[in-house]
């Protein structure tokens, strides 16, 4: 299973680069809310919450728009999301985005453009 994952032995400086690449890559625009990570303070310190794969947003989708694929990547196929919401507010981890201004919802696909914009190299695509 290919997805995103935060190393644990390096620490983040929450400058929010990866969360406006993803934004940007997704629409268009440096906006923290249409992020499909988010920099999180935990005991303290920043840390970037992502998207673990777990299914939970296939799971809310009554129209079946949310569907894993061959590397374990949930995706949504835009062509049936109805735009409800419904997965954005199943997701555990907050990290799935519906705009406003968008028809369909967003989550992470792990295409690894954040992982390119983190200065402190503190994300990474894993396989497994």
């Amino acid at each position: 299973m290919k997805k995103l994952k935060a190393k644990k032995d390096v620490a983040c400086m929450a400058c929010l680069a990866c969360v406006e690449a993803c934004s940007e890559a997704f629409y268009k625009v440096a906006d923290p809310r249409k992020a499909c990570l988010e920099i999180i303070e935990k005991k303290g310190e920043p840390k970037p919450m992502v998207c673990v794969q777990c299914g939970k947003c296939a799971e809310a989708c009554e129209a079946g728009a949310i569907k894993q694929n061959a590397k374990g990547v949930y995706m949504v196929d835009k062509k049936l999301c109805t735009g409800c919401g419904k997965c954005v507010e199943a997701c555990p981890f907050h990290v799935m985005v519906k705009a406003e201004e968008s028809p369909n919802a967003s989550k992470c696909i792990a295409c690894g453009i954040c992982v390119k914009a983190c200065p402190m190299d503190v994300l990474e695509i894993v396989e497994g």
